[in-house]
């Protein structure tokens, strides 16, 4: 960062009138932390970095190298435009550094960077464009409850849904912090909602996505709602998911999985992609799909895929290819969940397409049938297998994964192994509704 581009921003803080600072960063797991700071620290964080404990945050360091440093990315700069004129909030999201001036190798936005410049090194950029769905729920005594604010089905209105206003009060307020909303509207389920924001480099929509969640919960806060990302909240209905749309350009502005003579139009680069996708996606899936309940979505029925495979026209497919073709042609990976860290999930899905083009990989044959409607045989004969069915099965997949758990580095492979591990342990512990309501009084 140059002393130009400080005294610019500074300037611009200057100019907007700004009382206080958020350093924003994430997590292993992906939950947004901040640290705020008066205007009048902004400099020294501009500059030198703000210092914090990172053994109090999950992943990050032990109790003997807790010291970490905060150091913003200028161009990461907005104005929260919920907070009040008179007490105006800016923040900028940070990266993560020893107290050394080294980037911290458990920083999931350096994990993701890294593996952006392994791209551009081949001559690609990496863009993703993710679909996140969510609930609004009612608040009871100020908690979150489970019962809905409307009872509106897909693409429906108001009177129906009721939310209309609040995902008019969420698309304002993102739209003043930069983002190019591109549709919302009513999902599959009550109470459910999606709204969509146009693709960019992976790193700015990881961003975004950190943004979006907490600018959506905070929104919804104000108007006495909570918004869950939760994969599955309620038994019955559809979950959410965060299908995620991606694609790779060359560095002269090209879509380099284009191609106007090859089949259905896709490259050779994009078809090399998928078959990387598609080798390492079961290890991907502890990183796209990372709790427990994640699980109760990835389940058949609930138009969730289950089943790897890729298709240029089938929406039961893991990986379905849009019909757009030119500009636009890109691969959807339609497993991912809004309870992901992008970061990882996005370096992950990054890693396993580039290993596609460095090893020539080729993809199965197209799966073309509804998936869902084959039987087991069927399936079994044309190589169609399943996704992890669970948090540990997924975790499994991951360790044993040399390519993921590289992409990921020591540390963070180890805290997300240990994470699983305590996680699963305390869920099949746990006694449930279910086991009482099912056994108490037949034994």
């Amino acid at each position: 960062m140059t002393g130009d581009s400080v005294s610019r921003i500074l300037e611009k803080i200057e100019e907007d009138r700004v009382q206080f600072i958020r350093l924003q960063f994430t997590d292993i797991l992906g939950m947004s932390k901040n640290v705020a700071i008066p205007a009048k620290q902004a400099e020294k964080a501009l500059t030198d970095g703000i210092s914090f404990d990172g053994s109090s945050i999950q992943g990050f360091a032990r109790i003997e190298e807790s010291d970490m440093v905060l150091k913003p990315d200028i161009s990461t700069y907005r104005i929260l435009p919920w907070r009040s004129e008179k007490s105006r909030v800016a923040r900028f999201i940070c990266d993560v550094y020893t107290p050394k001036g080294v980037p911290f190798e458990g920083d999931p936005r350096y994990i993701l960077r890294k593996q952006v410049e392994e791209a551009q090194k081949m001559g690609y950029i990496f863009n993703t464009g993710p679909e996140l769905e969510f609930f609004l729920f009612r608040q009871q005594n100020g908690q979150p409850s489970l019962e809905f604010q409307d009872v509106g089905g897909y693409f429906d209105l108001a009177p129906t849904d009721l939310a209309e206003d609040v995902r008019r009060d969420i698309i304002i307020a993102l739209t003043e912090m930069g983002f190019d909303i591109e549709a919302s509207h009513h999902e599959v389920a009550k109470s459910q909602h999606e709204i969509d924001f146009k693709y960019g480099d992976a790193l700015t929509t990881a961003d975004n996505v950190i943004t979006f969640k907490f600018a959506t919960k905070t929104i919804a806060l104000q108007n006495g709602l909570h918004a869950s990302f939760m994969a599955k909240p309620i038994f019955g209905i559809n979950g959410s998911g965060m299908h995620t749309n991606c694609s790779l350009g060359t560095l002269d502005g090209q879509n380099a999985f284009y191609d106007p003579d090859a089949p259905k139009q896709l490259s050779e680069t994009a078809m090399q992609f998928i078959a990387g996708m598609l080798k390492h996606v079961k290890g991907i899936t502890r990183l796209a799909n990372p709790t427990v309940n994640s699980y109760k979505r990835l389940v058949p029925g609930y138009e969730a895929p289950v089943y790897i495979g890729w298709s240029a026209s089938n929406r039961t497919a893991l990986v379905r290819v849009p019909a757009p073709r030119g500009r636009s042609t890109r691969v959807e990976l339609r497993s991912p969940d809004p309870t992901c860290n992008p970061y990882l999930t996005f370096a992950a899905i990054l890693a396993a397409g580039l290993d596609g083009i460095k090893n020539k990989l080729e993809p199965p044959a197209s799966a073309d049938k509804n998936i869902f409607h084959m039987t087991a045989e069927e399936r079994e004969n044309e190589g169609i297998y399943t996704l992890p069915g669970s948090l540990i099965e997924a975790n499994q997949y991951m360790m044993q994964d040399p390519l993921i758990c590289a992409t990921l580095g020591p540390h963070v492979t180890e805290n997300l192994n240990s994470i699983a591990e305590i996680e699963w342990d305390s869920f099949r512990t746990a006694v449930t509704d279910w086991e009482t309501n099912r056994y108490l009084s037949s034994y």
